[in-house]
């Protein structure tokens, strides 16, 4: 009797392993995230900050969209000028993606956005110096350093 009902367990068990790994899908390393921002973010915001953006282009692997724009997503700044002791640009990545309802873990490369620069005495001295604020709607690039199983 409990034979009989252990049998089908494990073949429903295998069954719904089966279709998971089926729809499970994996986005490689080095895969360039293009996102377009929701929040703004300052040269002057503490690092560890978080913000939000959305995919702005499809990501597709075989071509196979796994990842459709629009698409929430979540990162954090790990540099900025905060601390008035350092000078260092602004800096951010992205951590997060939300695929089906779930939270996602990414790992991408941080990267430093590119302030507008509106002089020419700024452009020659690089323009490190005040405070840019990145608006909504600005759009980042991200590689993804490690590969991502949604």
């Amino acid at each position: 009797m409990i034979r009989a009902r252990f049998i089908p367990f494990i073949a429903i068990s295998c069954a719904c392993l089966v279709a998971s790994s089926l729809t499970a899908a994996t986005i490689p390393a080095g895969t360039m995230l293009s996102v377009s921002t929701a929040s703004s973010m300052s040269s002057q915001d503490p690092v560890g900050r978080t913000f939000a953006a959305q995919i702005d282009q499809d990501v597709a692997v075989n071509r196979n969209v796994l990842v459709k724009a629009g698409t929430k997503t979540f990162g954090k700044i790990t540099a900025s000028r905060a601390n008035p002791r350092q000078n260092t640009p602004l800096s951010v990545e992205l951590t997060s993606i939300s695929v089906n309802g779930r939270d996602v873990a990414i790992k991408t490369d941080a990267i430093q956005p590119e302030a507008p620069v509106t002089t020419a005495r700024q452009a020659r001295r690089g323009h490190t110096a005040g405070t840019f604020t990145i608006r909504p709607g600005s759009k980042l690039q991200f590689r993804l350093v490690r590969a991502v199983t949604l």
